[in-house]
């Protein structure tokens, strides 16, 4: 039965399939590895993870979303063991096997073939969930729950497929891994990639830009070692953090809203009015992060609103996929203020989840500056879920 989901899946196929020997090993430790295996699975391959005390629990992984049934050979052959389908707590509520652990394992049956992982996986398939599942609760230091955060990073679907690999004594990994050409990721380390990763932000360029609504403004691009897509502070006025806090706007980037105008949210609005706002103030800055539908990525943002055109809210749209209902951290904001030589500001925002979250990273909010817009028949329903169930002060 075919499978692919587009032309471009039997080259990647193709690649995934070569011989070992044919891909160079490259040992990464540290960040360095999450940055690398970020990529890897973007591209729809295989990974390996170590968890536990001792680091000595292993297993393949990838993305759901990319499987393919070439793919879940390969995995069945290097960890010599049948893949299974790792969703999180949330996906799994949707799925009919709530739990309170982080994630739940579905063992794939033989007779649950790619199409069934992708409609597990991927709720906008519109496909009924199977009947009779089996499926076990990790635990938090496991490589399933491990891969799970890691596919979020490489913002794709929250859900893994993951092969357990028994046998290898912890000291044996590396050349294990080596034979593969497989690169490996300690789970620590991607728990403790978000907050890492901005402290490698680099200020890597400025210029005078002067905006429709400000005039006197200078924008400076944040690099981020990951690769990734670069983090913006647009200095409005002449800003003085030694007379008092900084007024500022935190603002996650938004395609539809902030480009294209869409109704649907409120992004466009509250980007240009605090750019108005901050000018009419005297200075200020806003902080323009790569943080895309609540940080979930563009694809998956697209996906949430398919859900809400058949009725789902945005919180549950997010849930639904498997993502929490706001996925986005503020380390990248402190770490830009930080180098900007702020560290007291009057913060622009309706979300009480941004004082909250600034304050923990060691910034100083001194006042909550309102920052409302008039809504459209279209993006009602989006402010009001907001302001029940996100507690946002609207």
């Amino acid at each position: 039965m075919p499978n692919d989901r587009d032309p471009s899946a039997e080259a990647r196929d193709t690649a995934s399939a070569a011989p070992p020997a044919a891909r160079p090993f490259v040992r990464a430790t540290g960040q360095l590895a999450v940055d690398r295996a970020i990529a890897e699975l973007r591209r729809g391959g295989l990974i390996a993870i170590r968890a536990g005390r001792d680091l000595d629990r292993l297993a393949v992984a990838a993305g759901s979303e990319m499987a393919t049934r070439e793919l879940m050979g390969q995995m069945s052959a290097i960890a010599g063991s049948e893949p299974r389908l790792v969703v999180t707590r949330n996906r799994a509520a949707v799925l009919g096997s709530g739990t309170a652990a982080p994630a739940i394992s579905i063992a794939l049956a033989r007779t649950l073939d790619v199409d069934a992982v992708l409609d597990l996986s991927d709720p906008t398939r519109g496909a009924e969930t199977p009947t009779g599942l089996t499926a076990l609760p990790e635990r938090e230091d496991t490589p399933a729950v491990a891969a799970v955060r890691l596919v979020k990073l490489a913002r794709l679907l929250p859900s893994a497929l993951v092969a357990s690999v028994h046998g290898i004594s912890a000291s044996t990994i590396t050349a294990w891994a080596r034979e593969r050409a497989l690169l490996v990721v300690e789970a620590g380390e991607i728990e403790r990639y978000a907050e890492t990763s901005a402290h490698r932000l680099i200020r890597a360029a400025s210029a005078k830009v002067p905006l429709a609504d400000a005039e006197l403004c200078e924008l400076t691009a944040f690099r981020p070692m990951d690769g990734g897509t670069e983090h913006v502070a647009i200095r409005i006025g002449e800003p003085d953090s030694s007379a008092g806090p900084v007024l500022i706007r935190i603002h996650s980037a938004c395609l539809t809203g902030d480009l294209l105008g869409s109704l649907r949210c409120d992004c466009g609005d509250q980007l240009r009015g605090a750019i108005r706002e901050i000018a009419a103030a005297g200075g200020g800055v806003l902080l323009y992060l790569a943080q895309e539908g609540r940080d979930i990525g563009l694809i998956n943002k697209l996906r949430a609103y398919s859900l809400q055109d058949l009725g789902a809210d945005t919180v549950d749209a997010n849930t639904t996929l498997g993502f929490d209902d706001d996925e986005r951290v503020y380390f990248p904001a402190a770490e830009m203020l930080r180098q900007l030589g702020i560290d007291r500001v009057r913060l622009m925002t309706n979300n009480p989840a941004k004082i909250d979250q600034l304050a923990a990273c060691g910034v100083e909010v001194a006042e909550r500056v309102a920052h409302v817009f008039a809504s459209n028949r279209h993006n009602e329903r989006y402010l009001a879920t907001k302001a029940a169930r996100s507690g946002h002060m609207i």
